[in-house]
């Protein structure tokens, strides 16, 4: 199996317990895939609160991804041609398509036409 990359609403569905983002992600670790968390996602659901347990037990079986210089000039250049102005789904989206990883997603359409804009095709898993 290709590589995988989880955006902010995976954590959220994690967070929540959702049992469909946890059997997504007991596959993925099954498969010996190690789920990318861009920097940038864990900074949008990342709040420090004893309640995120949940989050925190998914973080520590994924690997999260620093955006280096090169990697954000290559996110604005896709946020523009995309005409998307959120960067963290554009920053899911160039590391899923520069690592060839589906995106577990809650916000589908948004990676879609993200993806559709860099003229790469990206699999995604809804949650």
């Amino acid at each position: 199996m290709a590589g995988v990359t989880y955006d902010t609403g995976a954590l959220v569905a994690a967070e929540r317990n959702d049992r469909r983002m946890w059997a997504l992600h007991a596959g993925f670790l099954a498969e010996e895939v190690v789920p990318f968390v861009p920097a940038v996602v864990l900074a949008e659901a990342w709040r420090g609160s004893p309640r995120q347990a949940s989050l925190s037990r998914l973080l520590a079986m994924c690997e999260v991804e620093p955006l280096s210089e090169e990697q954000a000039r290559q996110v604005g250049i896709l946020a523009g041609k995309a005409g998307h102005d959120d960067v963290v789904d554009v920053a899911v989206v160039e590391g899923a398509i520069r690592r060839g990883d589906a995106v577990v997603t809650s916000n589908e359409d948004d990676i879609r036409r993200i993806a559709d804009a860099a003229s790469a095709r990206v699999r995604i898993a809804a949650i």
